[in-house]
């Protein structure tokens, strides 16, 4: 199925992004990376930075797997931080891309709303391409599109929780109010049935990391959200049914034979 769409004038394939965080080793992300099909992986500046020991391996090893690199701004708390990190990121990584997260809060790793459209409206402005996770609030959704962002990446749940999709009503009125953006769900995701729902709500793309990378075999399960990622999107396409509020045979009555005919009649 060619279904390719574009995010920032950049055109892709895949619908599924891959974080780089929490795997066994170097292998098995590669691993998992190629059997996702993704083309565009997200890293921290924080956790692996290129000019430190160890840093240089990790991103050679991204750069040879033919990836688009979204850097984040993971463990940033006010808007300043989020801008001082995205921009040494794109002096490091060389791309306007970054994927902007602000934590409000350190039990469920909340992003800040407040902190987080200051620092998109000031990125936008200094010519980034911005990525904004956040949650599935509309109203904060419509401010970060009104600053200028063009991907908004509401989570499903608290990020690593792997509860799914807590909030079904909220993400279905994102797609609905929200048209013209790219909507990308990030974060809570635990199973290839909570990829599918996504996709099927409309959705344009899932990023995953934790589900991936905990897994008993990562490079397998990355197999399975990318099948999970197609099925979702051609259901979505397809059109599903509309839900019925009582039963409806799927084999109406007619053309009976004539025996049954003189048995109800």
């Amino acid at each position: 199925m060619d279904d390719k769409w574009s995010v920032y004038d950049t055109k892709l394939t895949s619908r599924l992004f891959l974080g780089t965080a929490r795997y066994p080793s170097l292998a098995v992300l590669q691993a998992a990376i190629k059997k996702s099909g993704t083309e565009v992986v997200t890293t921290s500046l924080r956790r692996q930075n290129p000019s430190q020991k160890g840093g240089k391996s990790f991103w050679n090893k991204l750069q040879q797997l033919d990836c688009w690199v979204l850097p984040n701004t993971a463990g940033c708390h006010t808007a300043n931080e989020a801008t001082t990190l995205a921009q040494m990121s794109r002096e490091i990584f060389q791309t306007d891309w970054i994927k902007l997260e602000v934590t409000g809060d350190e039990y469920n790793l909340q992003p800040d709303p407040f902190e987080l459209v200051v620092a998109a409206d000031q990125l936008v402005k200094l010519g980034f391409k911005v990525f904004a996770y956040t949650t599935e609030d509309l109203v904060l959704c419509s401010r970060l599109r009104d600053v200028g962002c063009e991907v908004i990446m509401p989570w499903g749940a608290p990020i690593g929780t792997g509860k799914g999709i807590l909030n079904q009503y909220a993400l279905e009125t994102l797609r609905n109010r929200l048209p013209e953006v790219s909507l990308v769900l990030d974060a809570g995701v635990g199973q290839p049935s909570h990829v599918a729902q996504a996709m099927e709500l409309g959705f344009d793309g899932v990023l995953l990391n934790t589900a991936i990378a905990t897994a008993d075999d990562p490079a397998q399960m990355a197999e399975a959200m990318k099948y999970a990622t197609l099925a979702g999107r051609t259901a979505y396409l397809a059109g599903p049914m509309a839900e019925s509020g009582t039963a409806n045979p799927s084999t109406p009555n007619v053309d009976l034979p004539f025996w049954q005919n003189r048995q109800q009649n």
